[in-house]
């Protein structure tokens, strides 16, 4: 019922994520949402972001950041992390995330997408063929209609990991 909503994988953090893995495994390009994945709600990318995009470089990803917020923010945090942006991308539609694709010249399966909401950013990529990470939230303050998803995304995370310890319990 839910699985159109279900991510990949989930991880604690966008800095946890065990990228030569994925590259291993052939994803060749990243899209990443901002706000509370990679910084702080607002804030502008720090030393963490700027050395985490510069490895990913090294790996021989491309980047591009995909926000529905304004472009003054987006491109500002795209400048400073060295990466390609998309704003105003109208997420969940499967749209941005394609043209996100375009941009970086790769195929939604080269692609991996990393972002904390379930309904905005999980929901699109799923909707264009993208493999998705959900990771925490870096900070529990939140606009009030952000808080009021999380509490519907709770649901459905709930019903994700019974689905997942079902599978696992199958495939054994």
């Amino acid at each position: 019922m839910f699985e159109m909503f279900y991510p990949k994988r989930r991880e604690k953090s966008a800095y946890a994520i065990d990228y030569e893995a994925w590259y291993a495994n052939g994803k060749r390009a990243l899209l990443y949402d901002i706000d509370n994945t990679l910084v702080r709600h607002g804030a502008p990318a720090d030393e963490k972001a700027v050395e985490l995009f510069k490895k990913l470089n090294r790996i021989g990803f491309k980047t591009c950041l995909i926000s529905n917020n304004r472009e003054p923010r987006v491109r500002s945090f795209a400048e400073k992390v060295g990466a390609l942006y998309l704003w105003k991308a109208g997420k969940p539609s499967p749209r941005g995330f394609e043209a996100a694709c375009a941009m970086m010249k790769a195929s939604p399966k080269q692609t991996l997408f990393i972002g904390d909401q379930l309904f905005t950013d999980i929901w699109g990529a799923n909707r264009a063929g993208i493999d998705t990470i959900l990771v925490e939230p870096i900070h529990p303050k939140e606009e009030i209609q952000i808080i009021l998803k999380r509490r519907l995304e709770w649901i459905v995370l709930k019903a994700y990991e019974r689905h997942r310890r079902l599978t696992v319990e199958k495939d054994r």
